[in-house]
């Protein structure tokens, strides 16, 4: 396993420590940075994430960590997971407190669950739900291609018009539950706080 040199990127809106703790369970020795140019440095990333999307938007571009996730990820070819708002965050656009630009590394828009997409359920989708993948994904090699994760969200991204490997979870509507393409990885759920299949997913990342 690779564990040298992966940043989480600390922008003051991430569940740092379960995702700390996983990483260390697995035998890594995190680095924990808002500083740019050691984001643009880091051989692996990981972006987690809870809150407001555009709030989130805010303090990535204020700080210029948006800059340095674009270069360390699109020009020097560094592998990043997005956990929860993270991987919205890399979306395109976000409807949370407004129209809000995104990272733009997953194409697709983030908008709320609507009332007619998930009827009688409830927002937000909490508790742990299926997530269903196919034998290629690289995240979820070792794993049913219907396993539990744990999710806590009330938006989400739809898995329409994407390229890349898919996977997805329903709740009312079939929603975007984790991606990857090339060195873009992202989950909407929360790997960290899914036990064992979480663990494993984030060891796959890791190898990669």
């Amino acid at each position: 396993m690779n564990k040298s040199n992966i940043t989480v990127i600390d922008y003051g809106m991430g569940n740092l420590w379960s995702v700390l703790s996983a990483l260390r369970y697995l035998g890594c020795n995190p680095i924990v940075s808002g500083d740019p140019d050691e984001i643009t440095r880091a051989e692996s990333l990981i972006l987690p994430g809870v809150g407001s999307f555009r709030k989130a938007m805010d303090t990535l571009r204020h700080t210029g960590i948006d800059q340095a996730i674009f270069e360390a990820v699109q020009t020097k070819g560094t592998k990043i997971l997005g956990i929860c708002l993270g991987m919205q965050l890399m979306g395109s656009r976000g409807a949370e407190d407004g129209d809000t630009k995104g990272l733009g590394l997953i194409p697709n828009t983030v908008d709320m669950f609507t009332a007619q997409e998930i009827g009688a359920n409830k927002i937000p989708h909490i508790g742990f739900d299926l997530v269903h993948s196919s034998s290629g994904d690289c995240l979820f090699r070792g794993l049913q291609q219907a396993s539990d994760f744990y999710f806590v969200h009330s938006y989400r991204m739809l898995p329409v018009g994407l390229s890349g490997k898919r996977a997805t979870c329903s709740y009312g509507v079939e929603f975007l539950a984790a991606y990857e393409q090339d060195n873009i990885f992202a989950t909407q759920f929360h790997p960290e706080k899914s036990q064992s299949n979480g663990l494993m997913l984030l060891k796959n990342f890791l190898v990669q």
